[in-house]
């Protein structure tokens, strides 16, 4: 973008950070709230008015006008931060200086991916996802139901799954609150399914605190496998017999970059994402045969209410230092779009691989 162009909402955030006028207005605008400019690395490529969205209304779409205006008028605040390549207090301070070589080969500015929408793909489907208000698994569910399918959205919190389903009014939408580790709400979903299950997406998954075994209580480990493996597990097991009596079905489970390497959380997350690949590869073998096809997304950042806590010194210096070489954070859109692949019948010759939707992290 040339100086001459003028800022707008649809303008990159990282052409707002880069310009003479508006990088000044954002520094100044983050160092108010004690943020560094780094804190908008991950979605720098998106469009400023995108922080809407993902802010969960605290960046307002009256603060993008705002900011729009001042930028119009070379409101440039008084002592703003100058711009700088990174700065500090983020996962990447440590490694500022393999963060910037990585960033100086990135000259081109990407195009916004955009979904495009299949209508007919689920039609006569339904489809359970757990994880369904929020993130990847409302994503997911939301595609599914706009694609012509029936949704048995499945999440802890009745607040979102009533959001979710007044934003999908008059589609194919079945709420369910329910937490998957509990054998009778296990029995409640496949209920709810009303007698057919064409595909199961295992997507609620709780995040570690990053610790390393010797550092790790019995509390965490045993919550997170609790959610990640025992609940994945249940809900296979449920859907399997009918997917096997009907001669059909498609299962995709939510593994992460922490299923492929040891350095992107701490042992318990990283052993239960693990775990998440085996239930996996198993299933797909013991019945591929019969019909059903077993896979795994394996996704890299992606913006989610699902948040990292460092509980270890020594767990957040690895990770952080492992973190050089993050790539842009996807929205869960983007994970929707290689789940739902899956799922759907475009899949149709896939069956037990962990599918990395990590925008190449895990080939660094």
């Amino acid at each position: 973008m040339s100086p001459t162009t003028p800022l707008t909402g649809d303008s990159s955030i990282k052409t707002w950070l880069e310009d003479p006028v508006g990088g000044p207005i954002i520094r100044d605008l983050l160092s108010q709230s004690g943020q560094d400019p780094d804190v908008l690395r991950p979605v720098r490529r998106l469009a400023l008015k995108r922080l809407v969205k993902l802010s969960k209304g605290q960046f307002s779409q009256e603060l993008v006008d705002q900011l729009v205006a001042r930028a119009a008028t070379g409101d440039v605040p008084a002592g703003a931060p100058a711009a700088s390549a990174t700065g500090a207090g983020t996962a990447v301070e440590e490694v500022a200086d393999e963060t910037d070589a990585t960033d100086a080969t990135d000259a081109v500015e990407r195009p916004e991916w955009v979904e495009r929408i299949d209508r007919g793909r689920f039609t006569g489907k339904t489809v359970i996802v757990t994880g369904a208000g929020s993130g990847i698994g409302r994503a997911t569910a939301s595609r599914i139901v706009r694609e012509g399918g029936k949704v048995v959205a499945v999440d802890v919190s009745q607040e979102r799954l009533d959001d979710f389903a007044a934003e999908h009014d008059g589609a194919e939408v079945v709420t369910l609150v329910a937490d998957i580790t509990d054998d009778e709400k296990i029995d409640e979903v496949i209920a709810a399914a009303g007698g057919r299950i064409d595909g199961l997406a295992n997507i609620a998954g709780i995040m570690d605190d990053m610790t390393p075994v010797g550092e790790l209580t019995d509390a965490v480990w045993e919550r997170v496998m609790r959610v990640n493996v025992d609940g994945t597990m249940k809900l296979m097991r449920a859907v399997v017999p009918g997917m096997l009596a009907q001669g059909s079905g498609s299962i995709v489970n939510t593994a992460s970059e922490a299923a492929l390497r040891g350095s992107a959380a701490g042992v318990a997350y990283t052993a239960s994402k693990h775990a998440v690949v085996g239930l996996t590869k198993s299933t797909a073998f013991m019945y591929g045969p019969s019909g059903l096809r077993v896979n795994a997304v394996a996704p890299g950042p992606t913006i989610t209410n699902i948040e990292a806590t460092f509980a270890s010194p020594l767990g957040a210096q690895r990770v952080r230092q492992a973190m050089a070489v993050l790539p842009d954070a996807a929205e869960a859109e983007a994970l929707a779009a290689s789940i739902t692949f899956l799922l759907s019948d475009d899949g149709v010759n896939v069956n037990g691989v962990v599918l990395a939707s990590d925008g190449g992290w895990s080939a660094a």
